[in-house]
């Protein structure tokens, strides 16, 4: 995910096509999540598609029945995992978290992950607020400079 200071280095990529897909479990978080998103890409020019999927674990099968379409050229991952009180966590973060990555080597998928996987609110609220963290906006960034890479890669 981009660090401190990422907006002074964001891609300029008008016309590339971004499907956001959304985990909406925790809405109040997501919303945040969304917010911070929606804001980079539209800075860089990107035209933004938004879906929404049951759960984290949705996520990887949602990107990659989108990347089978040839429709869009990046994705942004976005969702919140909070620890409870059994293996479910490790399970649905490591397993959300390993599907994005698999997509993203084994394709070359230009994929951001925003999933947070925390061990509470207080900690979600503050890495998915857009004046704070702002883990939305770095997963969007983290995609748009996949893409730049990708586009200089074959210039």
């Amino acid at each position: 995910m981009a660090g401190p200071g990422a907006a002074a280095e964001m891609p300029h990529v008008p016309g590339a096509r971004v499907l956001i897909v959304e985990a909406r479990y925790y809405a109040h978080i997501n919303d945040l999540l969304l917010t911070g998103a929606k804001l980079v890409l539209e800075a860089a020019g990107a035209e933004v598609t938004h879906v929404v999927v049951p759960g984290a674990l949705e996520i990887p099968p949602a990107v990659a029945m989108a990347q089978e379409t040839g429709r869009f050229d990046g994705y942004v991952a976005l969702g919140c995992v909070i620890r409870g009180e059994t293996s479910h966590y490790e399970l649905v973060s490591g397993e959300s978290c390993r599907g994005l990555m698999d997509l993203g080597v084994r394709s070359g998928a230009a994929i951001g992950n925003g999933i947070l996987t925390v061990e509470n609110e207080m900690q979600a609220l503050a890495r998915a607020d857009p004046s704070d963290q702002d883990k939305g906006g770095g997963a969007a960034l983290a995609a748009l400079r996949l893409l730049a890479w990708r586009k200089a890669l074959h210039a």
